[in-house]
């Protein structure tokens, strides 16, 4: 008979279950990293904890399980709202001696105070939304910047930065000169390290932990990563990396069923993609774990005899499920799944994987919901995600609804009008339907149409697979983001002269974004390449004849770069359906001046309306 854990009721509860558990589970067969991290068990045995630590936990549980006797009413009436709690603390410090009452309370400020703040700047809510509970956690138990704390993405940084100083700060979140919209190690100690782009959190804080242990430092290293950014292979190699050096790291695992990027649908959110998010979801909804979950709630610690088996104790749940496994192989030691909106569950995991001495990297996994708290958020199709200034009270976006629409929707709409006539067409994203317009496309060939997950190195060279087949690859991913695939473009793409057309967004400067978003090398790393068509539209116009001159090109790579925002208001071609515009070779140019109209536009005139080479 094996003890599967769960945790619940401020910590983890043993209820029998009939998955089978081998003998390798035992701390001879583990070996010296299962022996130290059984001793902090084995001491609960000792007489001199012993009846206190029991008495502890039965009153923690006892805490936990009981719900407040008078909810607070969440104020999101778009009136700057009453924060008592939170106007006592500037930074984590002042966190130390609040009650779990008191900390449930601050997560909910923390919410009212975001939805106040990014309804009048504009920004990313949602994220952050469903992190608050974690957060307060986090600065609870861990002593920053001491202690490091990397916000994978950074998204869901904002209540961090709420809590590090930086509250009265925040109407100018995303702002010039003002707060960043990411997490900037010059803005703040406190921000251990600077992200924008995805899945780097784990490697990050790798090299933190070893680096902390060549220095003979014992402070912790925690890496906040999302189900999204576990799709990435980066995130993999960390891990992998991780097992084997065995430094101390935490890494939570926040689990919101989403990609922490613009992916709704037309029908809806969509979910991160891959093997290891179906297996996530297997886990959730697990017919085993709800019964074993559902059990533990009346289930007590009989006898202290039970505690001491720490390694089935902790990672039952992974052994009896095969889906957590994949973590346990790498040797990352697996907790969870937690409720991620429990505050008392955080805080008690947290506390007890930070007074354990020695225990290597282990992953907590968590649950939340993304936009939690915040209705509108939980029913938007997008969570609310990414947004503009919006109604407070009813999150209502204040979206202009007259004038052009996005380059990004001209592309779409372009390139719909394109696979319609040729069935060879087919179009790749990384996880970014929503951003790269390809959602519109894939409501309309859903067969044709391939979210590959946050893994822009894999989408490049998964391109080139298809274009060795025959087909017409589109591969759309943001400027900045394809400087992660560069090496595909290069070796796998341009030198083989595949026809992979790259559809770049947001390339220039982005605004708001700031620079980790910033589209400004595109220019140069795809020019240098050889056999590279490289087109720049100057209106929506010209970008829907460039699709069209990218479809037809079939013996080398191409990319359209264009801007983040709106056309200029340029007449249409009909249907949307481009004219193949004239590929001019870079070492004509000067050669043909004189005697070609368009060429001649581009070299002498100042105003030119298009470009396209062949560098």
């Amino acid at each position: 008979m094996a003890y599967c854990g769960v945790i619940k009721n401020n910590f983890f509860t043993l209820s029998h279950c009939d998955h089978h558990v081998t003998s390798s589970s035992s701390a001879a067969t583990l070996g010296i990293k299962t022996q130290k991290f059984c001793a902090k068990a084995a001491a609960l045995k000792q007489d001199r904890i012993g009846t206190s630590t029991r008495q502890k936990i039965t009153k923690v549980e006892t805490q936990s399980t009981k719900e407040r006797e008078l909810p607070r009413s969440v104020d999101f009436s778009g009136e700057k709202p009453s924060t008592p709690i939170l106007d006592t603390i500037n930074y984590p410090i002042h966190m130390k001696n609040l009650s779990l009452e008191e900390l449930e309370s601050l997560a909910d400020e923390l919410r009212e105070e975001m939805v106040y703040t990014v309804s009048k700047t504009g920004g990313h809510l949602s994220s952050s939304l469903g992190v608050s509970e974690l957060t307060v956690a986090l600065h609870h138990v861990f002593d920053t910047p001491e202690d490091k704390i990397i916000w994978d993405v950074g998204h869901q940084a904002y209540a961090h930065k709420i809590l590090t100083g930086r509250r009265q700060r925040m109407h100018t979140i995303r702002q010039s000169y003002g707060v960043a919209g990411f997490p900037k190690r010059e803005e703040s100690v406190h921000d251990a390290f600077g992200a924008g782009h995805s899945s780097t959190s784990i490697s990050a804080g790798l090299g933190m932990a070893v680096g902390r242990d060549l220095l003979g430092k014992t402070n912790h290293v925690v890496s906040v990563i999302g189900d999204g950014g576990m799709t990435a292979g980066q995130a993999y190699e960390a891990i992998n990396n991780a097992g084997f050096l065995n430094s101390n790291l935490i890494i939570i695992l926040n689990d919101n069923q989403q990609v922490s990027l613009p992916t709704a649908t037309v029908d809806g959110p969509a979910p991160p993609v891959g093997a290891l998010s179906k297996a996530l979801r297997n886990l959730r909804s697990s017919r085993k774990f709800r019964h074993r979950r559902g059990s533990a709630k009346s289930n007590k610690l009989e006898t202290l005899e039970l505690v001491s088996n720490m390694d089935t104790y902790i990672r039952g749940m992974a052994a009896a499920t095969p889906e957590a496994s994949i973590f346990e192989q790498l040797g990352i030691y697996y907790i969870g799944p937690v409720d991620g909106h429990n505050m008392g569950d955080l805080v008690h995991v947290l506390n007890e994987v930070k007074q354990i001495p020695a225990i290597g990297p282990v992953l907590i996994h968590i649950i939340t919901e993304k936009g939690k708290g915040y209705p509108p958020a939980q029913a938007a199709a997008d969570k609310m995600h990414g947004v503009v200034r919006f109604d407070a009270k009813t999150g209502k976006q204040m979206k202009n609804k007259s004038g052009p629409l996005s380059y990004t929707q001209y592309f779409a709409d372009s390139l719909i009008a394109e696979a319609k006539e040729d069935r060879n067409i087919v179009a790749i994203h990384a996880a970014m339907g929503g951003g790269t317009g390809l959602n519109t496309f894939q409501n309309v060939f859903p067969r044709r149409c391939f979210d590959v997950g946050i893994a822009e190195q894999h989408a490049v060279t998964f391109a080139a697979g298809l274009a060795t087949e025959g087909l017409k690859p589109f591969c759309a991913i943001y400027s900045s983001f394809l400087q992660r695939g560069f090496d595909q473009v290069a070796h796998d793409v341009a030198l083989q002269k595949l026809p992979v057309r790259f559809i770049m967004d947001r390339a220039g400067l982005v605004g708001p974004d700031g620079p980790t978003h910033c589209g400004a090398f595109d220019t140069t790393f795809m020019a240098c390449l050889p056999n590279m068509v490289v087109m720049a539209p100057s209106d929506e116009a010209q970008l829907m004849h460039m699709v069209a001159t990218a479809a037809r090109i079939d013996d080398r790579p191409s990319c359209i770069r264009f801007p983040r925002g709106n056309g200029v208001g340029a007449p249409l071609p009909l249907h949307n359906k481009g004219t193949p515009l004239e590929v001019v070779v870079f070492t004509d140019l000067i050669r043909t001046r004189t005697t070609r109209p368009a060429v001649r536009t581009v070299v002498n005139d100042s105003g030119f309306r298009q470009t396209v080479r062949q560098f």
